[in-house]
C-alpha cells in the first residue's frame, strides 16, 4: 500500500463551510490558485480563488481585501460576478462566477484555436469596452487589461476578471501618478510616462 505525499495545495473534492466543493485547479496568479467549485446548495459551478494566509505580507493581504471590496459593488454583464468569500485558518477563498471557456490568452494558443479573425476580435473588443465604460462610470480603473484577464462564456460573452491591481479612483487620486500592471500589456502613454 503506497502513501500519498501531502499536497501543498487544497486537496481535490474538499468542502468549504459545507457550502462549496473544490474541484480541479483552473488557474493561478500572483496571490493564489483558482479552482473550479461546486455550490452544494444550488448545483451551480463557481470559481474559487484560494489565497494562502501563511507567510503573506500584510500589504499583499490589504491588496486582496481591496479587490474584494471593489468586486462586491460591481454588477455588469461584462464583469465577473463576486459571489462571496470564506476564510479558514490557513486560506482566504474568494467565490466568483465560473466562466467556462477561460481566458482569451488560453483560447488563442496554437494548440487550441490560434489567431482570431478580425470580425471576432471586434466582437470581443466591443464587449471589453462596454465593461471598461461601466468600470469607469463606477470610478474603477482596472489597470491590467490583457488576454489572461479577459474570460469568455460558452455563449461568447466576455467577462473582465482579476481586479488585483484595480483601483477606485477618488478626487485625491486624480493628480497622483501611480503606475501598476503588466508591462508588456501597458498602454503606450503609460509606458511613455514611466520612461519620461
Amino acid at each position: 500500500m503506497s502513501r500519498q505525499m501531502p499536497s501543498a495545495h487544497f486537496p481535490k473534492n474538499k468542502t468549504l463551510d459545507n457550502k462549496y466543493m473544490l474541484g480541479d485547479e483552473i488557474g493561478k496568479g500572483a496571490y493564489g490558485r483558482v479552482y473550479k467549485g461546486l455550490d452544494l446548495e444550488n448545483g451551480d459551478f463557481v470559481a474559487i480563488k484560494q489565497v494562502s494566509l501563511e507567510n503573506i505580507a500584510q500589504e499583499d493581504l490589504n491588496i486582496i481585501m481591496q479587490e474584494i471590496d471593489l468586486l462586491k459593488n460591481l454588477n455588469h454583464k461584462n464583469i465577473v460576478k463576486y459571489l462571496g468569500s470564506l476564510k479558514t485558518k490557513s486560506h482566504l477563498h474568494i467565490i466568483l462566477e465560473y466562466v467556462e471557456n477561460g481566458s482569451l490568452a488560453n483560447i488563442i494558443k496554437p494548440n487550441k484555436f490560434g489567431p482570431f479573425p478580425e470580425s471576432l476580435v471586434a466582437v470581443y473588443i466591443s464587449q471589453v469596452l462596454e465593461g471598461l465604460v461601466y468600470l469607469h462610470e463606477q470610478g474603477v480603473i482596472h489597470r491590467d487589461i490583457k488576454g489572461a484577464n479577459i474570460l469568455t462564456t460558452k455563449e461568447g460573452l466576455v467577462k473582465l476578471a482579476d481586479f488585483g491591481v484595480a483601483t477606485k479612483l477618488t478626487e485625491a487620486d486624480v493628480n497622483t501618478h501611480s503606475v501598476v500592471g503588466t508591462p508588456y500589456w501597458m498602454a503606450p502613454e503609460v509606458l511613455f510616462y514611466i520612461l519620461k
